[in-house]
């Protein structure tokens, strides 16, 4: 079963999904890709256990108390490249940021291949299921610069500027 739940958030409202006891989407309202891995599927709109832990981490994270993605149990639904990258912003800490570029690098290496597009990176980065959670707002353009986000720019910059990190416009 599909369980969903609407969080309001100091970014607005956030629409929470899970299957079974695992968390498959957390969508910003109005962000591109909304509800996509959910789509067609009933869901039923509950307190699901897992969901209300979701609500306690959101909380703790809008309350700058700095809660891990490891904290919860995640399963964001896409292909194998898609899981690594997803895997890899995962592990960015809270405040810090990476740049597609070096996530490609990094991708690159393991596989023991030269060169990764960045613009691969960008598009798994693009489509994560599960916003904020799975941190896809830490990553950065060339130079820390600021670049597209499915729930746009604002946002991204909101989110950035309440860890503290360093980017630029």
């Amino acid at each position: 079963m599909l369980g969903k739940k609407v969080y309001e958030s100091p970014i607005g409202k956030l629409t929470a999904a899970c299957e079974d006891e695992s968390i498959v989407g957390l969508w910003i309202e109005n962000q591109k890709y909304f509800e996509e891995t959910i789509l067609g599927k009933e869901c039923v709109y509950a307190d699901l256990p897992v969901l209300l832990k979701v609500g306690e981490w959101l909380d703790r994270y809008f309350a700058k108390d700095k809660p891990t993605p490891g904290e919860l149990p995640l399963a964001p639904k896409g292909s194998e490249f898609r899981q690594r990258v997803w895997s890899i912003l995962c592990e960015i800490p809270y405040g810090e940021t990476v740049t597609y570029g070096e996530i490609a690098k990094a991708i690159a290496k393991e596989k023991g291949l030269k060169t990764m597009s960045a613009q691969a990176v960008g598009g798994a980065v693009g489509h994560n299921p599960i916003s904020i959670i799975i941190p896809c707002h830490r990553v950065l353009g060339v130079n820390g610069s600021l670049t597209g986000y499915a729930a746009g720019v604002d946002i991204k910059k909101r989110l950035l500027m309440h860890e503290g990190a360093n980017f630029t416009i």
